[in-house]
């Protein structure tokens, strides 16, 4: 996603990058630490472990799509103001 602000859009995509990091991790451990215990709980655990990160990739993913949303409207404001001095 590119924005406006680069230094913003660096720190975005760090951060949604660092979430998925943070899924992965979190999954991954816990089935690794379940699997002695059964597939199940494995699977289960590692669903459990990924959610923190899931969530955090979620909220990264709709700022992005609230910042699209806030570009296209001053972009529809602006040509809106130039029809109305015409």
């Amino acid at each position: 996603m590119k924005l406006s602000i680069s230094s913003l859009s660096i720190l975005i995509n760090f951060l949604l990058g660092v979430s998925w990091a943070f899924a992965l991790i979190g999954a991954s451990t816990l089935f690794f630490t379940l699997i002695k215990i059964g597939l199940f709980y494995a699977l289960i655990g590692s669903l459990l472990g990924a959610l923190p990160g899931l969530f955090f990739v979620l909220f990264i993913e709709y700022f992005l799509m609230r910042q699209e949303k806030l570009e296209e409207l001053k972009k529809q404001t602006k040509l809106l103001e130039e029809l109305i001095k015409k």
